[in-house]
């Protein structure tokens, strides 16, 4: 458990479980974090995935199927006990909406919520270009390129090459796993009833998020806020996610 998810803010008597499943190339820190922003009614986690961290040794996971799997079997107990919610950025929101599926055809389990942000829906078009990105033919310094574009990583840390050449590694792996994604949605088959609100930064590229409306017989909601992909790491912004994410958590009638 300890190995797949942080939680430095452990709540045992909290009414819901918030886990948050982080971008392509990132850690826990940021989003274990929140737990000190949220109050006691709601425990905040992150997801680890292998190959990072305390990780670091592992391989990394091969396919989106690796990573359910394994985040289904270890988190099935505590998700069974009381009521949870997803929060995902970007390549996270495609791990969460990928686990939460999963739990939903496999065990009748679903979020009380679904908080998605930076990412398109993936039943949209807009999601089939990611899965046709050239890794093989990419340089290293293209990906730094694009890394640095996106923001979210100090600039500190890519002065060490050892730094710099693990995080290009990792974020390369990430997004071949996010490549073995797909989602087709049937005809007539609505997946959720849970609600489902989509966060995106209002000067980060535009993402189709109108298409989350088919994914849920629930409310779909959106919200643009100030800044880039990595909007959330604002201290303002993150003030406001928690905030809202509570308010939303317990209008759910826990």
């Amino acid at each position: 458990m300890e190995k797949l998810v942080v939680c430095p803010y452990k709540r045992p008597n909290a009414l819901c479980r918030l886990i948050c499943f982080p971008w392509a190339g990132g850690g826990t820190s940021q989003l274990a974090a929140w737990g000190k922003l949220f109050s006691s009614s709601i425990e905040v986690s992150s997801v680890r995935l292998p190959g990072r961290e305390s990780r670091l040794k592992e391989p990394f996971a091969k396919d989106m199927t690796t990573i359910v799997n394994e985040i289904t079997s270890v988190l099935l107990k505590e998700l069974q006990e009381k009521p949870f919610a997803f929060f995902g950025h970007s390549f996270g929101s495609y791990i969460s909406f990928a686990v939460a599926l999963h739990l939903k055809e496999k065990y009748g389990l679903e979020p009380i919520h679904l908080f998605v942000s930076g990412a398109h829906a993936p039943n949209s078009e807009a999601f089939l270009p990611i899965k046709s990105i050239p890794l093989c033919d990419a340089q290293d310094e293209d990906i730094i390129t694009y890394i640095q574009l996106l923001g979210g990583t100090p600039s500190e840390f890519l002065q060490y090459e050892d730094v710099k050449k693990h995080l290009i590694h990792t974020f390369r792996e990430d997004i071949r796993v996010l490549q073995t994604f797909s989602f087709e949605k049937a005809e007539r088959n609505i997946p959720f009833s849970c609600d489902i609100t989509c966060f995106n930064g209002s000067e980060d590229k535009p993402h189709d998020l109108e298409a989350w409306h088919d994914l849920t017989s629930g409310d779909t909601s959106f919200y643009d806020l100030p800044g880039g992909h990595f909007y959330l790491l604002e201290p303002s912004n993150a003030i406001f996610l928690t905030k809202h994410i509570t308010r939303c958590i317990e209008n759910a009638g826990l």
